[in-house]
Formats: structure tokens, C-alpha cells, sequence
């Protein structure tokens, strides 16, 4: 078989919860991510002027001179992990990345039981203050961003054979949701890469990514690398390294990278719907499931099915590892 193209799936009868259309829309999963890891997801009901608002606001805060965008450093968000970095600060396989990026959260208040008792990765979000509307646009964003990774997970369940509300019971009914606004700058013949952002795989359970217009995400099929360029309406979806381990590798979570070849900027806006942070991660007990742990087809020629702990400690090591220079400031310091 060859496998060149990532599936669409209509997942509008997981939303309206028709019975037949669930159980086709379940089968669909489960087949899209035997083979690829991806799925294009149509139908999906995000609202469209928000995606636009979206767009144009990062447009407005990316056009802007480097010192303004420090004025909201990651640096100044600390634990939080919450901010803008610039071109190179963002580390893939230990290479910079050709990106910049504003890393956002779960809008926490500074009493919340999390705060309080400096869990990293959770607080305040930095937004500019120069650009109205921002910080509720993005706010909104997740909101509706986390709705459709609640439905997604349960018709992932289902594709599994389990209970639709399994993650949600044992996983993610209070999500670590994370979202990125990244920029990646026209590629400039004085470059050496041509990489965005390297081969990489993601951390949690559901990456839902929307991509402007401009393409270049490439992800690695069975048949090698391939193109996953943008479709209008559409969000492409994949999952990552602790749903590979739940599923003991039946479901991969497949390496992807960046390619940036492009003469003008591109916007891309990754939303992780990840377990809770201070969850243990275990395996599905599935039947007839062999497992795949194949460590030669991995970028980083590790195990996620070797790792023992929560998944906030999974998601802190491979985080330092993007910026080394924060984790001496951030998690060593609180260490």
C-alpha cells in the first residue's frame, strides 16, 4: 500500500451525535491513525470570523519591531512558560528553529491551587496591550478549541472500542490545553535551513492545528515524507506521544516537521489537548494489540512506552530540551 495522502474526515455527526454517522466517523479515526497518525478534520463548526480575528490580530502583533514583541518575553511569563520568543530562541532536535512565537494557556488567576503551589507551566497569560481585542480573541480561540478536543477524544475512544467518555474519565476531563501563534518568516537565501521547525513528534494525546494558507507542514507516512498542505475550512489533526504509549504503539504519534521555502510569512496556530499534568499515563488494555516500540522509526530514537511517571514530568523534560535557557531560570531554580 501507499500512503501519499492525509485523510478528511466530516466530524459533524460526532458533534451532532447522529448513531450511524458516529460509528463511520469512529472507523474513519481509527483507520486514519493506524496509517498516518493525521487526519484532516471538515465540519467541525468553528466559527469562521473567529479564525479570521485570529489571523489578523497575529498578523498585526508579528508586524511589529522585535523590542515590542519583548515587551511580552517569555522570560517575564516564568513558570507560566507563557510568552513571545524570537527567531532561533525555539530549539528542534537541539537545531533553532526558523520561527517565532507567542506560547499561551489556560487563563489561570493568581489564587488558583495550581499557581499557588508553583506548578510550571500554569498561570497568567502575556498579551500585548497595544492591540485590542487580542486577549479575548485568543481566549475565545481555546475555549472552542478545547470543546472540539473533548469531542475529538471521545470519538478517538470510540475508535478504539472503549467508552466515548474513556479519556475524559481517566485523562482529560481538566485538560493541559496549550496553544502556539507561531510566524514563520520569508526564507531568505542566506539561510542555511530550509527547516521551520525539524522532525519532531508531539508530546500529549491532540494536536488540532489551523494553518493559514502559505503550507509547508510535511509529515513522515509509511511511504515517506509527505505534504499536508492547507484546506480551506478544514484543521488537521494528529496525535502524540501519550496516545501512542496508551495504545502501545497501535496508534503512532508520527514525526513531522516544517519546510520553509515560502517568499512570505506564514501563520500557523497549534492547539495541544494534553492529559492533565499531574496525571500518571497508563496503557489501554486493548485486545489483539501487538506492541509496536520500534525505536529505529523515531526521530529521537527514544521509548514513550519506557517512560514511568505523570505526564507534567514527561512534558517538562522534553520542553527544557526546546528552551535550555529557560529551564536553568525556571524549573532548576524551583528545583
Amino acid at each position: 500500500m501507499t500512503f501519499l495522502q492525509v485523510p478528511i474526515i466530516d466530524i459533524s455527526g460526532l458533534i451532532f451525535q447522529t448513531n450511524n454517522s458516529v460509528d463511520v466517523i469512529a472507523e474513519q479515526i481509527r483507520q486514519a491513525l493506524q496509517d498516518y497518525g493525521f487526519f484532516y478534520i471538515v465540519g467541525h463548526g468553528i466559527d469562521e470570523q473567529l479564525q479570521q480575528k485570529l489571523e489578523h490580530l497575529s498578523q498585526q502583533f508579528f508586524a511589529q519591531d522585535v523590542e515590542t514583541k519583548l515587551k511580552i518575553r517569555m522570560a517575564i511569563g516564568g513558570k507560566a512558560w507563557r510568552g513571545y520568543f524570537p527567531v532561533g530562541n525555539e530549539l528542534t532536535s537541539g537545531k533553532p528553529d526558523l520561527k517565532e512565537g507567542i506560547y499561551f494557556g489556560a487563563e489561570l488567576e493568581e489564587n488558583h491551587p495550581l499557581v499557588k503551589a508553583s506548578i510550571p507551566m500554569h498561570g497568567r497569560n502575556l498579551f500585548p496591550s497595544n492591540i485590542p481585542q487580542f486577549r479575548e480573541t485568543v481566549l475565545e480561540y481555546i475555549d472552542s478549541m478545547t470543546q472540539l478536543g473533548h469531542i475529538l477524544m471521545a470519538g478517538i475512544a470510540l475508535s478504539l472500542g472503549l467508552e466515548k467518555s474513556y479519556f475524559a474519565d481517566r485523562y482529560t476531563k481538566d485538560p493541559l490545553r496549550l496553544f502556539r501563534i507561531f510566524n514563520y518568516p520569508p526564507n531568505s537565501l542566506l539561510s542555511k535551513s530550509k527547516w521551520g521547525v525539524g522532525e519532531h513528534t508531539d508530546y500529549g494525546v491532540l494536536t488540532i492545528l489551523k494553518q493559514d494558507n502559505v503550507g509547508g507542514l510535511q509529515i513522515k507516512s509509511k511511504s515517506g515524507w509527505i505534504d499536508a498542505p492547507p484546506i480551506p475550512g478544514s484543521f488537521v489533526c494528529n496525535i502524540g506521544d501519550m496516545l501512542d504509549r496508551m495504545t502501545q504503539g497501535l496508534y503512532r504519534s508520527t514525526p513531522h516537521r516544517v519546510q520553509n521555502l515560502s517568499t512570505s510569512h506564514r501563520l500557523s496556530f497549534p492547539f495541544f489537548f494534553d492529559p492533565n499534568f499531574n496525571v500518571e499515563v497508563k496503557p489501554i488494555e486493548l485486545k489483539d494489540v501487538v506492541v509496536n516500540d520500534d525505536k529505529s522509526d523515531r526521530w529521537d530514537k527514544a521509548s514513550v512506552h519506557e517512560f514511568r511517571g505523570t505526564y507534567g514530568e514527561y512534558l517538562l523534560n522534553k520542553v527544557s530540551k526546546v528552551f535550555p535557557e529557560l529551564r536553568q531560570k525556571v524549573i532548576e531554580s524551583a528545583e
